[in-house]
């Protein structure tokens, strides 16, 4: 079983950037996709990026296309969400999951972590 655990969150002004960064430990993920994903209170949890983890194939989202990417580093087991330009609208927490690759939903989530960006 993958275990995730997200890290990088925090406090930041309208138009910094930040990078999330997604720790995958007890298993390989070459056979997973990876994505990262939001969620506002009251709110569903909204796709914002994935790649595929062997392929590097990458998906994001049309509502932070230009502002967002996702990148993976296989040696160190991590995938990032790079945010730039970020926006008060942002302020979420922000959640890592993975998928085996062709299965429909995210079966693996991390615990999380609080972005929020001031005026």
């Amino acid at each position: 079983q993958v275990q995730l655990v997200e890290s990088g969150g925090g406090l930041v002004q309208a138009g910094d950037s930040l990078r999330l960064s997604c720790l995958a430990s007890g298993r390989t993920l070459i056979r997973y996709t990876m994505g990262w994903f939001r969620q506002t209170p009251g709110k569903e949890r909204d796709l914002l990026a994935a790649i595929a983890y062997g392929a590097g194939k990458e998906y994001v989202a049309d509502s932070v296309k230009g502002r967002f990417t996702i990148s993976r580093d296989i040696r160190k087991n991590t995938v990032y969400l790079h945010m730039n330009n970020l926006e008060p609208e942002d302020t979420a927490i922000y959640y890592c999951a993975a998928k085996v690759v062709g299965e429909v939903d995210y079966g693996v989530w991390g615990q999380g972590t609080q972005v929020t960006v001031s005026s």
